[in-house]
């Protein structure tokens, strides 16, 4: 049996890495805290190693133990893994772990690797060196599959092979930590992506003859989704409707009502729902579903009749769509008979605006995201205005459908000198003849 020893003695001279000269009285065990003490105040050490062994004094470790830069590297020892809980400090960044030692709480077992096991879980961010004897090889490598970063042939350590495999295994911890942690970053954010995806709308436009390209940019940093909400749907008796809106803020909960909002306008559109009557609903909708009082939401709906040469307009607090048409220059349509954005007054009414297209048009509804950018570096806006000179000179350009909102939308980032901080969405519709 061996002599039992306090929890915190260094093991001989592998504390400060070198021989400690007895003094001539003897130096007693419960002075080696002191010598620790002291040699942390002198040489301090970048690497603490933890050695779990029933008998460290018996130990073949042998001194020297160095770190890449020539440091010292400091060694605690324990006796069991109850020994072991309490050493293991923020400071430990490796534990040497004897396979041998016994699982807590159990004479025998069958599993050899138990007490590998229990440290693992013990210590999940440290690197772990099993200890073994030097004709147990498969066990060692099956402390590797388990786990442990290493494995190591008792009779076999010297001072150089422990250092260096202290600091492989260390910086081999680091990296296989910081592989999962970029893995587990790049499942979340593929989940998230998926999940995005699949709350921006399909158009339902089977059976017409109006072409439909769309854009959206989120002003979330690395987000495909935020406050921003569009959708178009064609009902049974040939009518086409279209919405789009922008839900205050671009987080991710403005993302969450937007997408709310933009279904609940899918399902009241569907059900026959159009004008003040589905405006009112969705009023409804937004008071009940957002976090705060003060959170309101712009709309702007078109229905275009089953011809395609008229359509009916309301706007609730929302920029005013582009119309288009050959040999005629672009403009918006009216907006006298704006109503309030959806949230801010109880009770409120959104006209219902008749519109004449034509036999042939282009559409285009858009968020303040597009209009509300800067031009240059003074604080300039591109405003309306500017947007609609800006489309009129694309469109005499050639440009159509994607490619004009593609152009549009990078446009408008190029004169704000980079990403725009607020959503964009812009969608358009196309009738040719």
């Amino acid at each position: 049996m061996p002599v039992p020893i306090p929890r915190q003695r260094a093991i001989p001279a592998a504390e400060s890495g070198q021989a400690q000269a007895a003094s001539p009285g003897g130096t007693s065990r419960e002075e080696a805290p002191r010598k620790e003490e002291t040699v942390e105040n002198t040489a301090p050490t970048n690497l603490t190693l933890l050695l779990i062994e029933d008998d460290p004094g018996g130990s073949a470790i042998v001194p020297e133990l160095v770190d890449s830069a020539g440091k010292p590297i400091r060694v605690r020892t324990a006796r069991n893994l109850t020994e072991a809980e309490r050493l293991l400090t923020d400071d430990v960044q490796c534990i040497l772990l004897d396979l041998a030692l016994p699982a807590p709480g159990r004479a025998t077992d069958d599993d050899e690797l138990a007490v590998l096991k229990h440290v693992l879980e013990l210590a999940p961010r440290h690197a772990v060196l099993a200890l073994t004897a030097s004709g147990d090889a498969e066990r060692g490598a099956e402390a590797v599959r388990v786990g442990a970063q290493d494995y190591l042939f008792r009779d076999e350590l010297d001072g150089r092979l422990l250092s260096r495999a202290i600091r492989y295994a260390v910086e081999r911890k680091r990296s296989d930590t910081a592989e999962r942690r970029l893995a587990a970053g790049r499942m979340r954010a593929q989940e998230n992506r998926r999940l995005e995806r699949g709350l921006l709308p399909t158009p339902l436009l089977e059976g017409s003859s109006l072409r439909f390209a769309a854009r959206y940019r989120p002003g979330r940093s690395r987000a495909l989704l935020g406050g921003d909400f569009y959708d178009v749907v064609r009902t049974a008796d040939g009518t086409v409707h279209a919405m789009i809106g922008d839900v205050c803020g671009h987080g991710p909960d403005e993302a969450a009502l937007g997408v709310e909002l933009r279904i609940a306008w899918r399902a009241l559109t569907l059900a026959g729902l159009c004008g003040d009557a589905l405006l009112g609903t969705l009023q409804q909708v937004l008071e009940h579903e957002r976090a705060d009082d003060e959170i309101f939401a712009t709309l702007c709906t078109v229905d275009i009749s089953p011809d395609g040469r008229r359509a009916g307009l309301c706007l609730a607090g929302h920029p005013s769509p582009l119309l288009a048409r050959p040999g005629r220059a672009a403009r918006l349509l009216p907006y006298d008979n704006n109503g309030p954005a959806l949230g801010l007054l109880p009770g409120a009414r959104w006209p219902r605006m008749q519109v004449e297209l034509g036999a042939e048009w282009s559409l285009m509804l858009y968020t303040d995201g597009l209009i509300e950018g800067r031009v240059g570096e003074g604080r300039e806006r591109l405003g309306q205005d500017g947007m609609v000179s800006m489309v009129r000179r694309q469109l005499d350009e050639g440009l159509r459908g994607e490619a004009l909102l593609r152009a549009a939308v990078n446009e408008v980032r190029d004169l704000n000198g980079g990403e725009l901080t607020d959503d964009v969405a812009v969608l358009l519709l196309d009738r040719g003849v």
